[in-house]
């Protein structure tokens, strides 16, 4: 058979999978500190043909070998930073660099990370996620508190009824950093898992590193660009329907040798 008919339909499947990653992309547009992921190609195997050959007996710098196909490499997370909107919700807090909120989830013995920060207080007063996961470093807030706010530190502080000397909630708002953030794992629910690609976690310390700080009153909106991704839809639009073509364009080649003796 044709090779064309299969390098064609590895082409039509890594176009799908690009196509559902854009999907993915695009479904998330509006997703709190939402990452966009892209996909990477490699060409497969050569069939080599010919080798180049340059010795007494021939000289020939140019072989003959056919490529066969593509495949997905893998998918890439983009942690280009999103546009910060404003909210005027001193709970919502934005992370300025590359820096991810420590999170206690149930069922993990090590934190998860976010860049989510639409944070939440529980009936026990516990910073949380929208799922009732725990933030890590703050303390609980006492009963009637008033007035949270939290610095650029992560320092969570309120008042209490009677008082005006703000109360802190004991450690700031834990952030941590990665060697390749490309490397967490997506586990969904906007956490990410560490894994040894990632590297360990290396927890921010204000006083001295300011590649990193807090924006209350914002949150960090997803990094997908709509344009953008239209564009790519466009493009592995058509190179989904090259493929197609170059199948129907094979299949037509075969039918005419097929019908050579009629």
């Amino acid at each position: 058979m044709m090779r064309a008919l299969y390098t064609a339909s590895t082409g039509m499947g890594a176009q799908q999978l690009n196509i559902d990653t854009l999907a993915h992309n695009m479904a998330n547009v509006n997703t709190t500190g939402f990452k966009k992921q892209r996909v990477e190609f490699q060409d497969l195997l050569y069939q080599t043909i010919r080798r180049p050959a340059a010795d007494e007996d021939r000289n020939e710098p140019v072989g003959l070998a056919v490529g066969l196909g593509v495949r997905p490499a893998g998918t890439t997370t983009l942690f280009a930073q999103g546009n910060l909107q404003n909210t005027e919700n001193p709970m919502d807090v934005a992370i300025n660099g590359l820096g991810f909120f420590a999170i206690q989830v149930p069922g993990y013995e090590e934190p998860l990370y976010t860049r989510d920060g639409a944070i939440k207080i529980d009936a026990a007063g516990q910073l949380v996620t929208a799922d009732g996961y725990l933030y890590l470093g703050p303390e609980a807030l006492e009963e009637n508190y008033l007035d949270v706010s939290i610095a650029a530190d992560g320092t969570v502080s309120y008042l209490l009824p009677d008082s005006t000397e703000p109360q802190t909630a004991g450690e700031p708002l834990q952030i941590f950093k990665f060697t390749n953030p490309a490397g967490l794992q997506k586990i969904g629910k906007n956490l990410y898992q560490a894994t040894p690609n990632s590297g360990e976690p290396v927890q921010w310390e204000p006083e001295s590193d300011s590649t990193i700080s807090l924006s209350s009153g914002y949150l960090e909106m997803s990094n997908v660009q709509v344009v953008e991704e239209m564009v790519n839809l466009i493009t592995a639009q058509r190179a989904y329907e090259f493929n197609s073509k170059l199948i129907q364009a094979s299949d037509e080649m075969l039918q005419t040798a097929a019908n050579l003796r009629r």
